[in-house]
């Protein structure tokens, strides 16, 4: 629940995860053995700089993305099973088949498995086996949907909830630790809104057509989904009314994403008594102590006002729609352990009709997918040992520092910032830490048991074992060292309460990292990346925390000023933009990774031209048909190219805080000159407005 800045949106990850498909692996890639697994498709690469996918009749100029990217769409059509194809899925599927050989020989059962590797390949070979999970039906859940059926009067339900919190089911509520916003060296605890079964809040409140037809179909999928566990239609169906009235009402009481953009918003020390005295119902002291929390008298409500408001609605909803609302939060959160019956129907809802995704995924990537999110150090560590090159950390770090470098030279040279604010940005910018590959210490699972004949008892433990972790923080020092991706993750993340950038292993691969591309191809791609997670330090979010990572004001009234000023700029300029249809990007909601994609890519440039310098090479010269300067441009664009579902972008544009692809490329060029010199535009074309805007 801490806010953190991330590359690529957590959606995508997200869906990509449930929803993975075979798709071409990225070319170049320098792994320290050979993949444990056959590649089972045709390789079609992409390389670091791809001009086959570039449409060289557009006019750069006019549509950057186009000149690009303009073939892209046509040479990789969308995979049945996703709702995207991209750079990031490319090379995630590259990732996936090194997993998927990795868990498939870890799955035999040989006696000289390490620890890690049982439990990689006793969780994957369970996962995969759906023969036994049908066959079991609903019997290894059945313990949990007892504890509802036992749940007779509302005291009862606090205990229930905490049992929930402890096996990642967040109903009503979500309950968790953070690092404290004021005191970035402590762990505290958190509740925050939640047990939406929709993305967010606006999906319950929007009266379009879409909006509601995707109500009325969720509300279906709930009555279907109550069907199959054993109701009759026609009950299913009025009850699938009562759960959808429910969370609209708690949808009314949540904050919008856009709003929880704000720290400040999201920051409430309350003590356990106060938070008891606003919420009576759910009578906190015994939830914390059954959901497992350290003794605390404090803790952050990040949304006081809900948990006021979830008082009067658990008192005016009958026990038979709460026990019916639990079910549904259960039965969806382990559909995947499930018979196929309710796999299918999860799958048609979250995957068909919200996201528009035609076709399930086969079973082994899906299995793949969930082996790293339960046990990604574990997973991650073999992948580590096997698959990355121990020269690429260093080559990234080497780069990460010219970047730093880069902003320190625009934080000395800019001129609407005076010395005062100057002086805390620059130290803020030296307290930077940069955490490159993998873990220096890698997670303990020893006390976390994994068969290989139990699927979904897997799950539930694997979730106890994470939940436990994160509570056993409370009330302790913070450990600096955590990373919160595993080493495969395709991703990159800033973290504020930390002042740390993160760039896992997968990542630093082609077509974003190929140590065989020139550099300043490069420096569009990882090092753009790179800046763009520095930036984060510096955003309309991330300014908000000084150099230790603590939630604190070190600008002047003036600065800031200045600095709002131009973050409007960012946020006017962007919500002009159409997304899929009438359908504008929001640019208050995507204002700190637009300001990121920003400043990143200028951040790059920059440190590409020191290093020009120092190489002696000359950026206006042509090689390959284009110049080191426009090739960077390139490079960057070519990042974002992707070939999406409508259904997908309307999603994202209502729900995260990313940008469509095509405008990460677009909106961004258009903002610096260096583009207009290096393609020649003339002032007014679409990609060299006469205004532009900049924060860094």
């Amino acid at each position: 629940m801490v806010k953190k800045t991330i590359l690529k949106s957590t959606l995508v990850l997200t869906l990509a995860a449930t929803f993975p498909t075979f798709c071409l692996p990225a070319s170049g890639q320098n792994p320290k053995t050979s993949p444990a697994a056959p590649v089972t498709a045709k390789i079609s690469p992409i390389p670091g700089f791809d001009a086959s996918v570039m449409d060289t009749t557009a006019d750069p100029c006019a549509n950057f993305y186009q000149f690009a990217c303009g073939k892209f769409a046509e040479k990789y059509p969308i995979p049945a099973d996703l709702p995207l194809y991209d750079q990031f899925e490319n090379l995630n599927e590259y990732n996936r088949q090194l997993l998927h050989g990795i868990l498939e020989q870890a799955s035999k059962q040989t006696s000289g498995r390490s620890s890690d590797e049982q439990k990689i390949g006793d969780y994957y070979a369970s996962c995969m086996n759906t023969k036994a999970i049908d066959a079991d039906g609903l019997k290894p859940l059945q313990p949990e949907l007892d504890r509802i059926d036992a749940l007779k009067d509302k005291k009862e339900l606090p205990a229930l909830l905490a049992h929930y919190q402890k096996i990642n089911v967040n109903a009503f509520f979500e309950l968790g630790s953070m690092q404290d916003f004021k005191d970035a060296t402590q762990e505290i605890a958190e509740v925050d809104q939640g047990g939406l079964g929709l993305p967010e809040k606006d999906y319950y409140l929007r009266y379009d057509t879409k909006s509601v037809q995707l109500r009325q179909e969720y509300q279906q999928h709930i009555a279907n989904m109550l069907h199959l566990y054993g109701e009759p239609a026609d009950k299913a169906m009025t009850d699938a009314k009562a759960i959808l009235a429910l969370e609209t009402s708690m949808a009314k009481a949540s904050m919008g994403m856009t709003e929880r953009r704000d720290p400040y918003k999201t920051y409430h020390i309350e003590t356990v008594a106060t938070l008891a005295g606003t919420d009576p119902g759910l009578n906190w002291k015994t939830l914390l102590r059954e959901a497992g929390t350290p003794p605390v008298q404090t803790l952050n409500v990040a949304n006081p006002a809900y948990f006021q408001a979830l008082n009067g609605i658990l008192q005016q909803t009958d026990m038979a729609t709460i026990r019916n609302y639990l079910r549904i939060h259960l039965l969806d959160s382990f559909a995947s352990r499930l018979p196929a019956a309710f796999d299918d129907e999860s799958f048609d809802f979250f995957g068909r009709k919200l996201v528009g995704v035609p076709t399930k995924p086969v079973r082994w990537k899906r299995c793949v997918s969930a082996t790293d999110a339960a046990l990604g150090e574990a997973l991650g560590k073999v992948y580590v040992d096997k698959y990355f090159a121990g020269d690429s950390k260093q080559q990234t770090l080497d780069m990460v520092k010219t970047i730093e470098s880069a902003m320190h030279q625009d934080l000395t040279t800019l001129a609407w910032m005076t010395p005062e604010t100057r002086t805390k940005a620059i130290e803020k910018l030296n307290l930077i830490t940069n955490k490159i590959g993998y873990p220096d210490k890698w997670r303990d699972y020893s006390s976390l048991t994994i068969r290989p004949d139990d699927a979904l008892g897997n799950s539930l433990r694997a979730r106890e074992f994470e939940a436990a972790r994160q509570l056993n923080k409370i009330n302790k020092p913070v450990d600096k060292g955590e990373w919160e991706m595993s080493p495969p993750t395709v991703n990159a993340y800033y973290d504020d309460s930390m002042n740390n950038i993160n760039f896992p292993a997968g990542i630093l691969q082609p077509a974003f990292y190929d140590r065989s591309s020139p550099e300043e191809v490069n420096y569009g791609h990882i090092g753009a990346v790179e800046g763009h997670e520095l930036t984060h330090g510096f955003d309309d979010e991330g300014a908000k925390f000084d150099g230790n990572g603590n939630l604190k004001n070190w600008w002047t009234p003036e600065d800031k000023k200045q600095f709002e000023a131009r973050t409007a700029c960012i946020d006017n300029e962007y919500s002009s933009f159409i997304a899929v249809d009438t359908l504008h990007v929001n640019g208050k909601l995507t204002l700190g990774e637009n300001t990121a994609d920003n400043g990143g890519i200028r951040l790059a440039y920059m440190a590409m031209e020191a290093y020009a310098s120092q190489h002696n090479i000359n950026l206006t010269k042509k090689m390959g048909g284009f110049t080191p300067e426009q090739q960077f441009f390139i490079g960057y664009a070519q990042n974002w190219c992707t070939n999406d579902r409508p259904a997908f972008i309307r999603l994202i544009v209502q729900s995260d805080p990313h940008s469509p692809d095509q405008l990460r490329a677009n909106g961004v060029v258009r903002n610096m000159p260096e583009f207009a010199h290096a393609f020649s535009c003339k002032k007014g074309a679409p990609m060299a407005p006469v205004n532009r805007c900049r924060v860094w």
